[in-house]
């Protein structure tokens, strides 16, 4: 197997482990009128014969599969659903509507999407249970500005603040924060919405750490932060003067207490509410690993919470793969270096590309002076979901033939790093990763080989 071939076909092993259907179809069990759901870690039990309807609702870029493995679970005992996904991600469905959004920024569709999936929780009255199918990506693909008697905001505004915190290196955890306090929808008050029905959330984690108020903004579960902590995130980024007018008023008036907050922990409104955490990346690297040894290879897993500036983290796994080459390591070749997360991209250039591109790049960047240690290295950083940043690509490789084709048409890596230009880079040297939509969700994966 050649180089390229062997690292995704490891790649593909931690996609195959958190394949949304597959994991609706081993957690839960439908005995009779007895819905059980047991992931190991969450065991609940529903008697589906006292409810009235059974509502399916949900956002993100693994609702369509998460809704295929439920309808094949639960078939005609599903009344109705509507679930938001990004263009694309779908699959073909009998009792679920789908609706298409945009994703990352959110568009006029992901507006709609957040009223239909609001109506319908609406309409949940007690005797109705809701399931909800929660994966990454929710937080854009349902685009719910804020709204009240003293405050309305646009969804020009959700798209400006979205585009800002995208390009200035915020976390996920600090965007989604702010975004929970622009919504009607996250932060917990779906959850509001739907009560008093009961309510069951199956989540996908794409959060590093899989904090459940972070995944898709928190739509159904309590909500530790607070406007004074988007506020501080704003102050910290330099935000402040940049935000839409009425983002700035609201903002202020959450943290003079002016505007409700979000339910918090022990808010009586998730008393009927469970949540149930079905995969994650530490899944996947789990997986990929596995496979990596069946192949033959010693393996060093580095875990599922690598954060930081894409380009950084990128010397890493160059420094590993050089002291491997060099001997320095107390491990055998072949070698296979696993690990997961979600890193970011501070934008100073105007190029296409991606966090997954850009730590590619910035790999291929450390070896620009040391070419031939590249030459038993095999590197791929690619994003769960297949699309990494507004690209075609779910990532791309980092190798020897990478580096030699781009420098035959005289490119030079550090500038487009510079530039931010990974793409461009990355498809004339024939190194991106084209997967097309996995339907899944669970950050990324970087797996290195090393011969």
């Amino acid at each position: 197997m050649n180089p390229r071939a062997a690292v995704k076909t490891i790649f593909d092993a931690g996609l195959e482990r958190v394949d949304p259907r597959r994991m609706v179809l081993s957690g839960l069990e439908l005995e009779n009128d007895i819905l059980r759901v047991d992931t190991g870690d969450f065991r609940y039990e529903y008697d589906l014969s006292v409810y009235r309807r059974i509502l399916v609702t949900g956002a993100g870029k693994a609702g369509a599969k998460m809704a295929l493995g439920l309808e094949e679970l639960l078939g005609p005992r599903i009344h109705s659903g509507k679930v938001a996904v990004k263009y694309g991600h779908t699959e073909e469905l009998s009792r679920v509507e789908l609706i298409e959004a945009g994703h990352p920024v959110p568009d006029e569709n992901s507006r709609k999407a957040a009223g239909a999936v609001m109506d319908l929780c609406a309409s949940a009255g007690e005797g109705d249970l809701v399931i909800n199918l929660i994966s990454g990506g929710g937080s854009a693909i349902l685009a719910d500005p804020y709204e009240d008697e003293h405050f309305r905001l646009s969804l020009d505004d959700v798209k400006a603040v979205t585009g800002l915190l995208l390009s200035c290196g915020a976390s996920i955890h600090e965007i989604n924060c702010v975004r929970k306090h622009l919504s009607l929808l996250k932060g917990g008050r779906l959850a509001r919405i739907i009560a008093p029905a009961q309510s069951l959330s199956l989540i996908l984690s794409d959060v590093v750490g899989d904090n459940l108020d972070v995944i898709a903004s928190g739509l159904t579960v309590p909500d530790p932060t607070t406007y004074a902590d988007t506020a501080d995130i704003v102050m910290r980024y330099g935000l402040s003067g940049r935000l839409p007018p009425s983002v700035q008023k609201l903002v202020a008036a959450g943290v003079e207490g002016r505007v409700p907050e979000t339910p918090k922990p022990g808010d009586p409104v998730f008393q009927r509410t469970n949540t149930v955490l079905l995969g994650t990346n530490a899944a996947a690297v789990k997986a990929a690993s596995a496979k990596a040894g069946e192949l033959g290879f010693s393996v060093l897993s580095l875990g599922s919470r690598i954060t930081g500036e894409a380009r950084e983290i990128a010397k890493v796994y160059a420094g590993v793969a050089k002291d491997a080459v060099a001997g320095h390591l107390p491990l055998s070749l072949p070698l296979c270096v696993i690990a997961g997360g979600e890193t970011t991209v501070t934008l100073n250039g105007d190029g296409m590309g991606g966090r997954n591109q850009e730590m590619v790049l910035g790999f291929l960047n450390e070896f620009s002076a040391e070419q031939e240690m590249l030459e038993r290295v095999t590197f791929l950083s690619a994003g769960t979901d297949g699309n990494d940043g507004p690209t075609e690509a779910a990532g791309g490789f980092g190798d020897a033939a990478a580096l030699k084709a781009a420098l035959k048409k005289g490119l030079s890596t550090a500038g487009f790093l510079q530039r931010n230009d990974s793409h461009s880079y990355l498809k004339a040297a024939c190194a991106l990763l084209i997967t097309g939509p996995t339907n899944t969700n669970v950050c990324d994966l970087q797996i290195m080989i090393i011969r």
